[in-house]
């Protein structure tokens, strides 16, 4: 069963106007999207976006199929999101929500190769329609291009050590499931050694990471939306690693006025176009209460916007 993870506390930064129009731009399972579709009058419109084709499907025919127009669901990467909006005849939204976890359909899916808690294939694409698998990567990259990858977007000291014993097992043989690399990292680094973490984990997720480009495409969606919101509106975002929190952090923190003094006497209010605001100067964390219910929320930070200060 998917828990959205702070639901309430997403919902109450996101939504300033029931008859607007939100976005949620990482559809998943449909959990947030359907709780906005709950507080949002006749006149409002949700607009969910997704890259697995899968939870398109899944969502519409579970949670919306008597909706209408009041929903719109869209198969692309939110890095897309502005230029299907103005396909869509979009041209402002009063809201939107980015909850940057993986799913937990896509996690407990053994075929689609997220999880090393199943045996399945190292595919890790968020869309199976395009793009190399992790399991390409895996095998063929460079040493030096996982070691690189695994430090960078697993935070992962021993970065060298694992691509060095990923290089050395796939000479034998190519490395085929998620269970058969688990194996390779974990003794790599010698074991768990009561560790509540698995070995595993920050090369996982790193993998994941450089398969589906995923800053990049948070960079993206960030740029190319914050000027798609209208004055008031808002922009919440849910991370679930520190990479992804810092990325979010700068950039909203570039864009919130700060003041400089002049040579001359004075001062000048610096800021990127548009200003926007914190809803709270340090991000929010689920509560003891909701992490004991739902784990998965441990790790998160919300942060959240308004545009036009």
């Amino acid at each position: 069963m998917h828990i959205p993870v702070m639901l309430n506390e997403c919902l109450e930064a996101l939504i300033t106007d029931p008859a607007g129009v939100y976005v949620d731009g990482t559809l998943g399972n449909g959990g947030h999207s359907a709780e906005i579709l709950k507080r949002l009058s006749d006149g409002g419109t949700l607009i969910g976006f997704d890259r697995d084709i899968e939870a398109i499907e899944r969502v519409q025919k579970k949670l919306f199929s008597g909706e209408g127009k009041r929903v719109e669901l869209v198969h692309d990467n939110y890095a897309n999101m502005a230029l299907q909006l103005d396909r869509l005849g979009v041209e402002k939204v009063d809201g939107l929500l980015l909850d940057l976890g993986v799913s937990s359909f896509q996690l407990d899916v053994a075929g689609r190769g997220f999880s090393f808690q199943q045996d399945a294939p190292i595919d890790m694409r968020m869309d199976q329609t395009q793009g190399r698998t992790a399991g390409e990567l895996v095998n063929h990259a460079p040493e030096a291009e996982l070691a690189d990858i695994i430090y960078r977007y697993g935070e992962e000291k021993a970065s060298r050590r694992i691509a060095r014993a990923i290089a050395e097992a796939r000479v034998k043989k190519e490395i085929e499931t998620t269970l058969e690399l688990a194996a390779i990292v974990e003794r790599a680094k010698g074991g768990r050694k009561g560790k509540k973490t698995h070995p595993a984990t920050k090369t996982f997720q790193a993998l994941r990471m450089a398969v589906n480009d995923e800053l990049a495409g948070i960079e993206q969606v960030l740029e190319t939306m914050i000027e798609n919101v209208v004055e008031g509106g808002r922009i919440v975002v849910l991370t679930f690693h520190s990479l992804e929190d810092r990325m979010v952090k700068r950039f909203f923190a570039r864009h919130v006025p700060r003041e400089e003094s002049l040579q001359q006497g004075g001062v000048k209010r610096i800021y990127d176009e548009p200003p926007v605001k914190w809803i709270w100067k340090k991000p929010l964390t689920a509560t003891e209460e909701e992490q004991a219910v739902n784990p998965r929320s441990r790790s998160a930070k919300l942060r959240a916007v308004e545009v036009g200060v």
